[in-house]
């Protein structure tokens, strides 16, 4: 079976560069990135194929809960490829903390593109290098990862009108 791919797009009002910079850069993500609730503990940016970005956000519970991306390609102000995983506070790739068979790593692809001075931004995450029980498990949780960005994205907009 392939693997399936979660796709989601979002027009922000919102020019590209300023766009580009508020996922670029460690000042801004600390603003805006993770799910609608969490604050923001700490982050490391390191924003260059090849980088990394390992953050730590507490859940609205007190748990805190680590993250790492690892860039694999940035065309500045067209696209980023990139994995994501659950990490522990040393960057180590763990499971989610919320079911054991979640694929360890997603492989996400941001295109930006602009157009009367809004952004869009087409992303797709598909699971990488995953089992089949993962790749499966991944496709059920697209209802809750529509849920999940819906209210991150719309954290991003509401970050990028506090700058405008």
């Amino acid at each position: 079976m392939s693997n399936p791919v979660f796709e989601i797009s979002r027009t922000l009002d919102a020019p590209l560069k300023l766009v580009w910079e508020v996922y670029s850069q460690e000042k801004h993500l600390a603003k805006w990135w993770g799910p609608k609730g969490f604050e923001w503990v700490s982050g490391k940016l390191d924003f260059r194929s090849g980088g990394s970005f390992h953050y730590c956000m507490r859940a609205p519970t007190g748990q805190e809960m680590w993250g790492r991306f690892d860039y694999l390609e940035i065309e500045p102000l067209k696209r980023m490829v990139y994995t994501t995983g659950f990490s522990n506070p040393a960057g180590e790739i763990v499971r989610a903390p919320f079911a054991a068979n979640f694929p360890l790593r997603v492989l996400n692809e941001i295109r930006f593109s602009e157009s009367a001075g809004k952004t869009t931004l087409d992303m797709t995450g598909t699971p990488f290098e995953a089992p089949e029980g993962e790749r499966e498990f991944f496709r059920s949780m697209f209802p809750s990862m529509n849920q999940g960005f819906a209210g991150t994205f719309q954290q991003l907009t509401d970050y990028l009108k506090s700058l405008t």
